[in-house]
């Protein structure tokens, strides 16, 4: 049985908390002020799609497919991207809340995060080469076993990890942020 599948369409101001998502692969879409809070988004593929100041927080992302898609000012907190299917995952975070999502070992190269709190975020084991955390909050969030060569951390705030456990080859820091590096030698440093 093939996929339905819906093309080029807006959605504004939809909550999906109570009718559920329509199961399809949603190609050039875009979601606007839309509510997906808790919804089971299970199976669904979305390929060049856009979401603007909508609420994910706690969906199910169990082999959901984010392909080239743009997440705006959008609450996307407590999501398990570690389900998503792995298959040309790309995405793009710019303002967004983020806190206490897990990209667990997922390669997430060249991605963007933007102006975005990403506060107990798990980043274990994940493929972050060349990804940006500009101006990002990264307060708690997990770096264990991640490969972050060439990533972008110069304007990111509150990051802590051990360079030892993880692969920081090329990466960029400021002067400011050399401290959440040396952490695990409880340093006191002016």
């Amino acid at each position: 049985m093939e996929r339905r599948r819906i093309e080029d369409q807006s959605f504004k101001a939809q909550d999906y908390t109570q009718k559920g998502f329509p199961s399809a692969t949603y190609e050039n879409c875009q979601f606007v002020q839309c509510n997906f809070s808790t919804c089971n988004l299970t199976n669904l593929s979305f390929v060049d799609c856009s979401w603007e100041d909508c609420d994910f927080s706690n969906a199910t992302l169990a082999n959901t497919g984010f392909k080239d898609v743009r997440f705006l000012r959008c609450k996307l907190l407590g999501l398990d991207f570690k389900d998503c299917n792995p298959f040309l995952l790309q995405m793009q975070f710019e303002a967004c809340q983020l806190q206490f999502a897990s990209f667990y070992q997922l390669s997430l190269k060249k991605t963007l995060f933007q102006n975005c709190k990403l506060n107990s975020v798990d980043f274990v084991g994940a493929d972050l080469t060349q990804a940006s955390f500009a101006e990002c909050d990264l307060c708690d969030a997990t770096f264990a076993n991640t490969n972050l060569s060439g990533a972008d951390f110069s304007t990111a705030l509150h990051y802590t990890f051990d360079p030892a456990e993880n692969q920081v080859r090329k990466a960029q820091f400021s002067k400011d942020g050399l401290a959440g590096l040396l952490s695990k030698y409880d340093l006191i440093i002016h």
